[in-house]
């Protein structure tokens, strides 16, 4: 009975043992895939916060990646080791648990609460949700949100999250604070094509051989204007005009009409004289 009992209980070990390596937090191991953050990681080494991060069970880390740490790389080691300590969270947030954070702050611990060095809330952290946006920030009062919530980079549920911000946080009392970066200039819309220019038609046959009869240099003929009348009446329009015309022209055929009328009666008369003289005889 006694043998049994002991085999239980070394075999209840062996899965404790075996439980607890599989949700031991690992920093390193969790960003060894993302390049992005190797000045980071090598960051935690040199300030010697990688054992003290791994031995937690429930963290959440705010990653840097290798231009945003860039901010903060040349600070003493002991300034650089406080304001990474702000960047590790006591506590367990992904992005499904912070998209369903409401319109308003979270207080969130952070691993240099942890030391007992945190005065006027410097070792505690704003998370505040604005139009659909998460942002950080210290919790000291006064200080902004400006380090802005990017993505998830790793997720062990419950135990490990890396979650990536734009930003170093910098609290007061800890160093100069980071100036926000200018956002990144706009680019002008790009300017509209030219239009192109209609093509013109080539002249037609017609119009070569009216070109090509003109001598060099005279200019295309054009109808002369009808100049206006010394009345001051205005100048008849071309289809009066034509109108008038033809009735001229009527009027200068009627004389040869007369003429024919006149030879045709001298003709009669000469017949009617011949046939009374014929009639006499």
């Amino acid at each position: 009975m006694g043998l049994k009992a002991s085999s239980s209980l070394f075999c209840l070990a062996i899965l404790l043992g075996v439980s607890s390596l599989v949700s031991a937090v690992n920093i390193t191991r969790a960003l060894e895939k993302y390049p992005e953050f190797s000045t980071m990681v090598e960051f935690f080494a040199k300030t010697e916060l990688t054992p003290i991060i791994n031995k937690r069970q429930t963290i959440t880390v705010l990653a840097l990646n290798n231009d945003a740490i860039g901010s903060i790389s040349g600070r003493p080691e002991e300034e650089l080791k406080n304001i990474l300590m702000n960047h590790v969270v006591l506590d367990y947030y992904d992005e499904l648990k912070l998209k369903a954070l409401k319109d308003k702050s979270t207080l969130l611990t952070t691993l240099y609460q942890s030391t007992g060095l945190g005065q006027q809330q410097n070792g505690f952290l704003n998370c505040s949700k604005t139009n659909g946006k998460i942002y950080f920030g210290s919790a000291v009062k006064g200080s902004p949100l400006t380090a802005e919530y990017v993505t998830t980079v790793f997720r062990n549920p419950y135990n490990l999250s890396v979650v990536q911000i734009s930003m170093p946080i910098v609290a007061p009392g800890l160093g100069d604070p980071v100036k926000v970066p200018p956002p990144p200039p706009m680019t002008p819309p790009p300017a509209p094509s030219p239009k192109k220019a209609g093509a013109t038609p080539a002249p037609g046959p017609a119009e070569e051989e009216d070109y090509a009869d003109a001598p060099p240099g005279a200019a295309p003929e054009t109808a002369p204007a009808s100049a206006p009348s010394e009345d001051g009446s205005p100048a008849p329009a071309p289809e009066n005009a034509g109108k008038k015309k033809m009735a001229a022209a009527d009027d200068e055929a009627e004389p040869p009409s007369s003429a024919s009328n006149t030879g045709l009666s001298f003709g009669a008369v000469l017949f009617l004289g011949f046939v009374a003289t014929f009639a006499g005889f």
